[in-house]
């Protein structure tokens, strides 16, 4: 068994990087440097039978190189990270793995909240993204701790994306709102695009600037579909395990290639959102209706954070069932 005093087993690390690899990371700063980064860390599996080990071993070594990734990501500025750790589809799998990746889970989230001094020390905030209500309570328990432990914190995000799926995720959404207007908070006409985003798992997140997907596969998996629609993404064939310092340099380089051509597009959008607020503040619909309807938004919303505020509450201070 890892003891946990292993810095292997660190949610939060010392940088370990060498002279040249600072020298890397100034000439990459010289461009512009992603702000949000999401991962979909592929890969475990086939690494554990390319090193003829077992499943759970894989998956423990792709934890670790996550939390390798994410001080890397710290040296090199980026401020947000979203980690693609369990989607729904991964109930699919057999029992037996299903179970591992749980006891997996609740391990490394016990061992984050022990790490408390230090997510203080850097202002790590910790958000868990999915349906937190298909898992075991004891891991409702602790990610919901840690949650709430780190809300507070503004220096740093880590976005967690656990019991995940992009279509859950808007169908939540729109359950959310439609709810609503089935209690007269909100009215039909009420509903835009900012409303449902605003009622997303990740309505707290930034949408990501750089996604990257290891193990050569080149599909988004029902990640982060409503989020990404600017995003830059990097596929590699590199496996998650195997992942290193470089292959984030190359991803990073990456998105300062691309940056021009999706900046060029990101104006163009901007435009034309534009010109649809200008057509908006145009149309036949008086100040005091405007003014209606935003406050019946912001009552609206203010009553979701509330209400989840008070989930994660009650998830953190449940008993946790062993």
């Amino acid at each position: 068994m890892t003891s946990l005093k292993s810095p292997t087993s660190d949610w939060v690390r010392e940088s370990s990087l060498l002279w040249y690899h600072r020298w890397i990371i100034k000439v990459l700063k010289a461009g512009p440097v992603p702000q949000h980064v999401a991962f979909i860390m592929d890969g475990n599996r086939r690494f554990a039978r390319k090193e003829n080990i077992a499943k759970a071993e894989g998956h423990s070594k792709g934890f670790d190189k996550l939390s390798e990734t994410l001080q890397w990501c710290q040296d090199i500025g980026i401020r947000e990270v979203t980690v693609y750790a369990f989607s729904i589809e991964n109930f699919k799998r057999t029992k037996e793995e299903v179970d591992t990746l749980m006891d997996l889970a609740r391990e490394k989230f016990r061992k984050l909240l022990e790490e408390r001094d230090k997510l203080h020390e850097r202002g790590i905030c910790i958000r868990i993204i999915g349906n937190m209500n298909l898992l075991p309570v004891v891991i409702q328990h602790c990610m919901a701790e840690a949650v709430l432990l780190t809300q507070n914190n503004k220096n740093a995000f880590l976005n967690v994306a656990f019991s995940y799926t992009s279509r859950d995720e808007i169908a939540h959404s729109i359950r959310v709102v439609a709810e609503g207007v089935q209690s007269g908070q909100l009215l039909a006409e009420d509903i835009d695009e900012e409303i449902l985003t605003k009622c997303m798992y990740t309505r707290q997140c930034t949408d990501p600037d750089l996604l990257v997907r290891t193990s050569g596969e080149m599909r988004l998996s029902d990640f982060l579909l409503w989020q990404s629609s600017s995003t830059v993404i990097y596929f590699t064939k590199t496996l998650w395990p195997e992942f290193n310092v470089w292959h984030l340099f190359g991803a990073v380089f990456y998105y300062q290639r691309c940056q021009w051509q999706s900046g060029a597009i990101r104006e163009v959008f901007l435009e034309e959102k534009k010109r649809e607020q200008l057509a908006g503040e145009n149309s036949d619909d008086s100040e005091a209706t405007v003014t209606k309807r935003n406050e019946r938004v912001e009552i609206f919303l203010r009553d979701v954070d509330r209400r989840d505020q008070e989930s994660l509450v009650k998830m953190a201070s449940a008993m946790a069932i062993e």
